[in-house]
């Protein structure tokens, strides 16, 4: 071992006294086998392995990567997917908080805010009432004049009519579920936007509090 440091040593020694003009780097590297290598061009036993570029001095002033294995490579450009990622959330994150300040000043604010979306979902659904019941009684309205036709063939205009009625009641159905739905959607947007107000801004919730008996 002692003797290999020696010549190890007297190599970048013999090296450092060359002519500046005549100087290079040298390379210190393993091949598979573990064999160590000093030498001024990179050697053909060490390509795709791990390289240290030495001063002068025997400092490592550059070190060469090994090439990596597709896995390895697979490895990270997969982590290198989920830091992106990790940070365009942060990022989203971070501009959905600065709206949310921005929208509210206060608790206050977003209970206000609540009150008037819930306002409208239930002025929208008073007129979706409306035209559901409207629908219903055109229902009833074609089903009487239905049955004058029990015995021969229906014009084709009134049956045009019950299925386009048919539609309507359906569709006015379907928008009814869906505005209910709102509503639950509603409270739990501004239940969230509530509690990220208060975390953002440190400040506590003043929702009475029932007193301990």
């Amino acid at each position: 071992m002692f003797k290999l440091q020696i010549a190890i040593l007297a190599t970048i020694v013999a090296l450092a006294a060359e002519p500046a003009s005549a100087q290079q780097a040298v390379y210190k590297c393993k091949d598979s086998k573990g064999k160590t290598y000093y030498t001024q061009t990179p050697p053909a036993e060490c390509l795709g392995k791990e390289m240290d570029e030495l001063s002068k001095q025997g400092t490592v002033v550059k070190k060469r990567e090994a090439a990596l294995t597709p896995e390895q490579i697979a490895t990270r450009e997969a982590e290198e997917k989920r830091k992106k990622e990790d940070e365009e959330r942060a990022k989203e994150e971070k501009r959905k908080n600065q709206a949310l300040l921005n929208t509210y000043s206060s608790e206050k604010d977003i209970e206000d805010g609540r009150q008037r979306a819930l306002r409208q979902a239930a002025e929208a659904t008073k007129e979706i009432e409306k035209r559901i019941e409207e629908a219903q009684k055109r229902a009833q309205k074609l089903a009487a004049e239905k049955e004058f036709y029990v015995k021969k063939p229906m014009p084709k205009k009134l049956q045009d009519d019950i299925k386009n009625n048919e539609i309507d009641l359906k569709g006015q159905q379907d928008a009814m579920a869906a505005k209910k739905k709102e509503l639950g959607d509603i409270n739990a947007k501004y239940d969230e936007d509530k509690r990220r107000y208060l975390e953002l801004t440190g400040a506590k919730s003043k929702a009475a509090t029932p007193p301990k008996k």
